[in-house]
């Protein structure tokens, strides 16, 4: 991860502290799969998000390796970051929805932690499609994954969370 970033792009290091922990809570707090997974924002820009997933025994499956649930959820988080900043997505008007995730696991990670990075391939009208993939702290290709969200009119939750508003991404 020490390419340089396109224009526009934010590290999450670079912001202020009280800044970065914003993000943290709206990364974590909301979604109790973040938090177990313990997703961090690592760059966004105008067209693409960086995520990364310490590989840690929360994120494992039964054979104590990296459970490809995990990996998926990782990409689903990254790519639609990416495809809400990338697109003509309005909160509060309209949600994003998953319509399509197909990932290729490549290999098992070395080190601590994964990195997503997930840039917007197109963006129409109703679909925004992405691709993303998922490197290791050696820049290891482990997974890369195919993606596409659809912008559809806003959908009301399935179960009313305390502190949600209307204009929080459906992420």
């Amino acid at each position: 991860m020490t390419s340089t970033p396109p224009p526009g792009t934010v590290r999450v290091a670079d912001l202020p502290p009280e800044r970065q922990r914003e993000l943290h809570a709206m990364m974590r707090d909301s979604t109790p799969l973040h938090r177990l997974l313990a997703l961090e924002m690592v760059e966004i820009g105008e067209r693409h998000a960086v995520l990364s997933m310490p590989v840690r025994p929360e994120a494992f499956n039964s054979t104590g390796n990296l459970h490809g649930g995990a990996i998926a959820t990782l990409i689903d988080v990254a790519a639609g970051t990416a495809a809400a900043r990338g697109s003509g997505f309005q909160p509060g008007e309209q949600s994003l929805v998953t319509a399509d995730l197909h990932v290729r696991y490549l290999g098992r990670p070395h080190g601590d932690t994964v990195f997503a990075r997930a840039e917007v391939l197109k963006a129409g009208r109703r679909l925004v499609i992405v691709e993303c993939r998922v490197t290791d702290v050696e820049d290891r290709v482990i997974a890369a994954a195919d993606f596409s969200m659809m912008i559809v009119p806003l959908r009301r939750p399935l179960r009313p969370v305390d502190g949600a508003t209307p204009t929080d991404p459906d992420l």
